[in-house]
């Protein structure tokens, strides 16, 4: 039999060998979802000898993460803004590229606030804010009931009670009385072009609803800056993950829809607080007025 050390060796072995990007990272979590050893453990135990029946289902991982099922999916597991979520093929895997636009609402919403996270998939976005501001009441949608039934368990997990899961096309399903002080939405933004040409993890393995910005990635703006004015505040902030090079496209998409309201004369959007990360995500940002 292997040693410990030896196997997380073996394993990032097979890894590289299949073109898997951090092989020695994900060898490592692989193992110690089995054994449960920390990284000390590791270090001063690593030459105990790993038991049959550990490397057994060891090898199972790494043939799964080797034919590059994402190592998320294969710990049922991921870590957004320090939480536990649950994952799987049902729902895209919290990135940390999206802490960066749950960081951007935090610093616009006050605690009491109501806020909807539109396409909320595994609820990440919305079950944060809903931890980070216990006195919000917070609403996660989404057309997908098994994406729901995972923000189900999270909700559930996380003890986050003061948010709620409904199963919309967009705004379709709310009550038409309902309004925000925040809109908060990672859509599906890839061109549909685009998504064969991504990693095999997000290609074969992340659901097609959560990727699929049709032919220009921009579909899912469209709707849900067409019919934000309905459901935002007075002073209500709309907020948006946007992929690399979409910033300025969004952000027309928005101008044509305040100026579209403006026209009837009612209240408008104000782009004074768009804002591109220096990520390759940017975050866009604008305010009901």
């Amino acid at each position: 039999m292997m040693t410990i050390r030896q196997a997380v060796n073996w394993g990032a072995e097979k890894l590289r060998d299949n073109n898997v990007d951090n092989a020695e990272y994900d060898s490592f979590e692989l193992l110690s979802s089995i054994n449960g050893m920390t990284r000390t453990f590791y270090f001063i135990n690593g030459d105990n000898e790993l038991s049959e029946k550990d490397f057994s289902l060891f090898k199972e991982y790494i043939e799964k993460r080797a034919s590059h099922k994402p190592l998320q999916h294969i710990l049922g597991k991921a870590y957004f803004y320090g939480y536990e979520f649950v994952v799987n093929e049902n729902v895209l895997i919290p990135r940390q590229d999206t802490e960066i636009l749950v960081s951007e609402v935090i610093k616009v919403a006050k605690d009491g606030y109501d806020i909807l996270d539109m396409c909320t998939g595994s609820g990440c976005i919305g079950i944060t804010l809903a931890k980070k501001f216990p006195d919000s009441n917070v609403t996660g949608v989404d057309i997908s009931d098994k994406a729901l039934a995972v923000a189900w368990k999270n909700k559930c997990n996380l003890d986050a009670d003061n948010i709620d899961f409904i199963q919309s096309d967009l705004f379709a399903a709310l009550g038409a009385d309902r309004r925000y002080d925040i809109i908060v939405s990672n859509p599906p933004y890839i061109p549909t072009k685009v998504i064969e040409g991504l990693q095999d993890e997000v290609r074969l393995h992340d659901p097609m609803l959560a990727l699929d910005g049709t032919e220009d990635g921009l579909m899912f703006y469209r709707r849900i800056t067409d019919k934000s004015g309905d459901y935002l505040k007075m002073n209500g902030y709309l907020c948006y993950e946007i992929g690399a090079e979409q910033a300025a496209d969004v952000s027309d998409i928005m101008k044509q829809a305040a100026d579209a309201v403006k026209q009837l004369e009612e209240s408008g959007f104000d782009f004074s607080n768009l804002k591109n990360s220096r990520l390759e995500k940017q975050i866009g940002l604008a305010r009901n007025i």
